[in-house]
């Protein structure tokens, strides 16, 4: 990388370079550039296969193709409220998903991996909370980190109890079907990811793929849970492309899966963390409700 940006500066004789997380930014007479490390060709490959599908909201790359570094057009941000950002975003990667879309055949066996995979995991966080209830509920004085999870541990619980039931529900509905709609996905969804100026852009593409669409929910999802109103946002987003009916329920199913909650280490970061985990189930099940209530 060091190697590489002596050489750019070189070429771009920058007046500036300002270091931002993994990137290096860089603004020079000609303009301002975006430097990145490339690790392998996935993002030339992406915007290829994106440009072919009509879809360009992304950041231009920049003179001849390296093997070490990626350079991008540098894209100036309109400062905006973050909760109309978001909204933008969720337009914005509805549209890719409606412009990536296509069905392809698939095996028996695929939706049964899924069912394994996802039924794997909930059996062991129950069990994972199984064995913290019975270990917490043999103390005579809790502190208020374990008293806060004991009161709330019924919510634990009932949310895996319907994960478990609507997995067998969608697993029978969806078992016969032997073609997945699936859709260029971004796979790596936060606010941070999305800047607006005269148009929308997506970076950061390095793990982008073609899988279900609603895996660029979930992440979006686990990511910023606490940070904005879901209700809206996925609205938006399935005003312009509708899920399925087994696409919706599977959504439902894996965001309610419920987090693990570690009671090691501090009490105040212990209770800071059951609250913020607490918060996200609570959170997910008036989501779900919401949602269920009136269709989307």
């Amino acid at each position: 990388m060091n190697n590489a940006l002596e050489e750019i500066k070189g070429t771009y004789k920058p007046y500036r370079i300002t270091k931002k997380k993994n990137v290096t930014i860089i603004d020079s007479t000609s303009g301002s550039y975006v430097i990145k490390e490339k690790k392998d060709n996935k993002i030339n490959k992406a915007y290829s296969y994106l440009i072919s599908r009509s879809f360009d909201y992304f950041p231009e790359l920049q003179g001849e193709m390296r093997s070490d570094v990626n350079v991008f057009q540098y894209v100036e941000e309109v400062n905006m409220p973050v909760e109309q950002k978001a909204l933008d975003m969720m337009e914005l990667v509805a549209l890719l998903h409606n412009k990536t879309t296509y069905y392809k055949e698939i095996t028996e066996d695929k939706y049964k991996e899924i069912y394994d995979n996802l039924k794997n995991n909930i059996i062991y966080t129950k069990n994972y909370y199984d064995n913290m209830y019975n270990i917490l509920i043999e103390e005579t004085y809790m502190s208020p980190s374990h008293y806060l999870f004991m009161r709330n541990i019924y919510k634990v619980f009932a949310a895996l109890d319907y994960t478990l039931n609507e997995l067998d529900v969608w697993y029978d509905s969806t078992k016969d079907d032997l073609k997945e709609r699936v859709a260029f996905i971004h796979n790596n969804l936060e606010v941070e990811h999305f800047i607006k100026n005269k148009k929308g852009y997506l970076v950061s593409w390095e793990k982008s793929k073609i899988d279900s669409p609603i895996l660029d929910l979930i992440t979006f999802y686990q990511k910023e849970y606490m940070n904005f109103d879901f209700e809206s946002l996925f609205r938006k987003y399935l005003k312009n492309y509708p899920l399925k009916d087994n696409e919706q329920k599977l959504l439902f199913i894996v965001i309610s899966i419920p987090p693990l909650i570690n009671l090691e280490g501090k009490e105040m970061n212990v209770t800071r963390d059951i609250r913020k985990k607490l918060d996200y189930i609570f959170k997910t099940e008036n989501l779900i409700k919401n949602l269920s209530s009136e269709g989307i």
